[in-house]
């Protein structure tokens, strides 16, 4: 039954996935003008003469000369048979390798910082929701407020402050100085995690508020259940009454988030990794946005989108699997 439920979803990723394609790439081209246009004017600016026929030149180097099918066609088969994301205007070099080098570093903020939030906001929620309105339920309660309604950019101005005036260092960036151009190695890893955890603790901040909030009101709403009142009775040991039942139950949101956090791995906080100079997609996201660099942000969008559907997948397996309640034919 498992086995059909994900052959039936994975035959409609296909399709789904050429839609995406098309509508990452159409909104990419909906602004007026292109990067090219943006550059000319910008050259011209300054002084620096630039003929039509070098225009004309650079606009069938890169395909701008070609109808709107031409250029989505020639860019999605070179993705897919060539491995090849185009140039980048902006940084002048494949998109693939500005990729390369940051997207390792994006999947590592993102990935410390779920486990931080998993660690964080299950633990407590569960606490909270057992022992309702005690000292530590309104602590954890006033805490979690602070967190969602605080924007993590916020957080992070706030944090680069006090590390400057209280401890006299920089927050800025994940590595020392001496390691930001060196090559990696076992040094350079050692001096990434020592500066990491202030990333993942602002980032990680609202979405374990939030979290939190979800897992003790789905706790307080299964430990009301009747089944849970009938395996007491039984005389099940709290803990293992907990872990078994509720427990398993309220985890529902926490797996059905899987599907926002694989997009979310490539693409980080870009506010806050602007806030704290960390060398993440998200900046070069909204960078070729706002230049209309249309390779780089179009494979950026789409690789995101890829990541979601994914995820979505993912996510609805775990689903089905964690909670007999939910049956395939329900979520096909």
């Amino acid at each position: 039954m498992l086995t059909q439920y994900i052959g039936r979803r994975l035959l409609l990723l296909g399709p789904l996935l050429f839609v995406i394609s098309v509508i990452s790439f159409v909104l990419i081209q909906l602004p007026p003008g292109d990067i090219l246009n943006m550059e000319v004017l910008r050259l011209r600016s300054a002084g620096t003469q630039v003929s039509e026929e070098q225009v004309e030149a650079l606009r069938q180097l890169y395909g701008l000369d070609k109808s709107l099918p031409e250029q989505y066609w020639l860019w999605i088969t070179n993705i897919l048979f060539e491995g090849n994301f185009g140039t980048s205007f902006t940084y002048v070099k494949p998109v693939s390798e500005i990729l390369a080098a940051r997207v390792p570093l994006t999947a590592a903020v993102s990935i410390f910082t779920a486990v931080f939030v998993w660690i964080m906001a299950v633990p407590i929620g569960v606490y909270s929701a057992t022992h309702q309105y005690s000292l530590v339920d309104y602590f954890w309660t006033f805490v979690s407020f602070i967190g969602v309604a605080t924007p993590g950019f916020l957080l992070a101005l706030v944090f680069l402050w006090m590390a400057f005036v209280m401890f006299d260092i920089s927050a800025i960036g994940l590595f020392s100085q001496e390691y930001e151009s060196a090559p990696w190695s076992w040094a350079k890893i050692i001096n990434m995690l020592q500066h990491i955890w202030i990333p993942i603790v602002i980032i990680g901040m609202a979405h374990t508020a939030g979290m939190m909030r979800t897992m003790r009101g789905m706790m307080l709403d299964e430990l009301n259940k009747q089944y849970v009142i009938t395996a007491r009775s039984k005389g099940l040991t709290e803990t293992r009454l907990l872990v078994k039942y509720p427990v398993r139950t309220s985890m529902n949101p926490v797996f059905s988030t899987i599907g926002w956090m694989l997009p979310g791995i490539i693409s980080g906080e870009v506010l806050v990794s602007m806030v704290l100079n960390i060398p993440t997609t998200g900046p070069v996201l909204l960078q070729a946005l706002l230049n209309q660099d249309m390779f780089l942000a179009g494979s950026i969008v789409f690789i995101l989108s890829v990541l979601t559907v994914i995820g979505t997948l993912i996510s609805d397996i775990l689903l089905v699997w964690l909670d007999p309640r939910i049956r395939y034919e329900g979520v096909a």
